[in-house]
């Protein structure tokens, strides 16, 4: 960055935009409450429920690249802003709404939130130097804790006023909020330098996407930030249904979740910038199979013939336990949310809308496919830890396509005798393995930081 500005600019971008993308996320999640009572009024199917909740998350999913575009075109500023009051438009417009179908529709437009997560991101990176990008988009994905504030409020809400007012209340606070970004964000400090550079087409916009490591990052990130947005939609549902709880108290313990799967994300990006994105991403994968497997496992009866006679006993997870793997899940997924998206200005600092919206993208698919797949397993298998299992096939998944990629890097340096790690700030020799030979300069790799970042 040539001229980097004031740290009190940064901060009020780096607050404004976080809090701007925390009532997003609240909004984009609002399915998760008041689409139980929705279901309890219409009579839906678990398939019906799991749609109507993941039908923002297309929305906002697919959203994610056109907005990415726009903002590496015009700056954060007037697209954050407007966008917020498009969105709030829409959550007001969905209390109209008095069928199935129709609340379909309108949920697309309330989909619209999910995409604040992009713009966001391009527009916070602007303003900080790479050695801590990582440490402030971090912060900013912090804003995902408005998924918690939604588990915990919104429940609240919907049983004082019902869930049209819920809507209501929505769409008046991230109004409000729209149009303070508008009058209080500032532009941001690569605006002059798109404003005089030629403006590129779509196609040279698009012109990394080629590269297999971005679709790769984009498989990480349908786990880490797909699957909880999923679960964070899912689970008020799950501990109505697996444990009899009220939605009020569903809500609460359904926030356990998400307020760690959210704050947590800024120290992943400080552990991103100190450790090294690779690294927090095996302990993420690690922990996550593990948690997966455990939380996947149904209450089963046993039947031992034994010498005097049958002995009988139950495996079942009882609500601490499951509640303490939920946290743990919470926590380690946040760490590789923010260990994903520190690779992305590293590699593509004129891109970061681009490449940033195609991964978001894909990680918000996550969060559509997989409450609906949620529900259809409920339906087919009738067993409430399906949700679970799904979960643990991808994570294996990703954790092997990522362990199977670095080993294939790795012999390509070795035969090469030089060193050039997959993730420009790792290129250390104190990290991973020692090689004493000179190697010759990544063009793409960032000036050397403090504390080998």
């Amino acid at each position: 960055m040539a001229n980097t500005p004031s740290k009190p600019a940064q901060y009020r971008a780096l607050g404004l935009s976080t809090f701007a993308f925390t009532l997003c996320f609240a909004v984009w999640t609002i399915f998760s409450i008041i689409g139980i009572r929705i279901s309890e009024d219409l009579g839906l199917s678990d398939t019906q429920l799991g749609l109507l909740m993941a039908t923002p998350i297309l929305t906002g999913s697919i959203s994610r690249l056109f907005l990415g575009i726009w903002t590496d075109r015009y700056g954060g500023r007037w697209v954050f802003g407007i966008l917020m009051l498009t969105t709030a438009a829409c959550v007001y417009l969905l209390t109209f709404a008095t069928t199935y179908l129709m609340l379909l529709v309108g949920a697309l437009g309330v989909g619209l939130a999910g995409g604040a997560f992009i713009v966001g991101v391009a527009y916070t990176a602007a303003w900080f130097e790479p050695e801590r990008q990582g440490t402030a988009l971090g912060i900013f994905g912090a804003g995902n804790v408005g998924a918690a504030v939604t588990n915990f409020g919104a429940p609240f809400l919907l049983v004082a006023f019902g869930w049209e007012s819920t809507a209501q209340i929505y769409a008046t606070v991230l109004a409000i909020m729209g149009v303070v970004f508008i009058l209080l964000a500032k532009e941001d400090p690569l605006a002059a330098e798109r404003a005089g550079s030629k403006s590129k087409t779509f196609l040279e916009q698009m012109e990394p996407l080629r590269e297999l490591r971005v679709w790769r990052f984009a498989l990480y990130y349908f786990f880490v930030f797909g699957a909880f947005v999923a679960l964070a939609l899912w689970l008020p549902h799950f501990l109505i249904g697996v444990y009899g709880l009220d939605i009020k108290t569903a809500g609460i313990i359904a926030a356990l979740y998400t307020i760690p799967a959210s704050l947590f994300r800024i120290l992943g990006g400080w552990m991103s910038d100190r450790f090294g994105a690779r690294r927090v991403m095996y302990w993420t994968f690690g922990a996550s199979v593990l948690c997966t497997f455990l939380l996947s496992y149904p209450p089963t009866d046993y039947v031992v013939q034994g010498i005097d006679g049958d002995i009988r006993f139950t495996l079942a997870m009882n609500l601490p336990m499951f509640v303490a793997l939920i946290f743990i899940l919470g926590f380690f997924m946040s760490l590789g949310k923010a260990a994903v998206y520190k690779h992305i200005p590293v590699y593509y600092p004129m891109h970061v809308g681009a490449v940033g919206g195609v991964v978001g993208m894909i990680g918000g698919l996550g969060g559509f496919i997989l409450p609906l797949t949620f529900g259809v397993l409920n339906d087919l298998t009738g067993i409430w830890q399906s949700c679970f299992m799904l979960m643990f096939v991808i994570v294996a998944a990703a954790l092997a396509w990522m362990h199977y990629a670095i080993r294939s890097a790795e012999r390509v340096e070795w035969a090469a005798n030089e060193e050039r790690t997959d993730l420009p700030e790792l290129a250390s020799p104190q990290l991973f393995y020692p090689l004493n030979r000179k190697k010759p300069k990544d063009p793409l790799a960032p000036p050397p930081t403090a504390g080998g970042s």
